[in-house]
């Protein structure tokens, strides 16, 4: 979670909502991402969605059953579907969303049994640091209007 953390701090320097992510497959980081919407223009460019793309190229597969993705923030609905699809193992993130969560806050997506794929889910790592650090940046964006 600590890489995840530094890819937060690394959107943040950008400009970007402070949202990293890594991948872990056979206790090897094999990907890391973090948020670049606004400097790609892509709606879909979360730091999960760009760590899953970059792991499955890795591994040449897109099914990442053992797989964990770390992200600091609870991700949103479309992440959690991109989980889903990507068969994924395990997500561990650090703070809840309450207001887009796709895990636990808003929806469930990932443990929800009329789907045919539940992923593990590890909550509140880092959550203070991982919190703190949106909170800063969303304060920053209030005193620039």
């Amino acid at each position: 979670m600590s890489l995840a953390l530094e890819g937060a701090k690394a959107a943040f320097e950008e400009g970007e909502v402070p949202v990293g992510a890594v991948v872990v497959f056979d206790g090897k980081i094999i990907a890391q991402a973090h948020n670049k919407r606004e400097s790609t223009f892509d709606p879909t460019a979360h730091a999960e969605i760009l760590a899953l793309r970059e792991a499955s190229q890795k591994v040449r597969n897109w099914r990442l059953s053992e797989a964990s993705l770390y992200v600091t923030k609870e991700p949103c609905i479309m992440c959690a579907g991109a989980m889903l699809n990507s068969r994924l193992g395990r997500v561990v993130y650090g703070c809840s969303d309450p207001k887009g969560g796709g895990v636990r806050s808003l929806y469930r997506l990932l443990s929800d049994s009329r789907l045919n794929h539940r992923v593990e889910i590890v909550t509140g790592v880092l959550e203070e640091e991982c919190s703190g650090l949106l909170k800063s940046f969303f304060a920053g964006l209030r005193h620039k209007t």
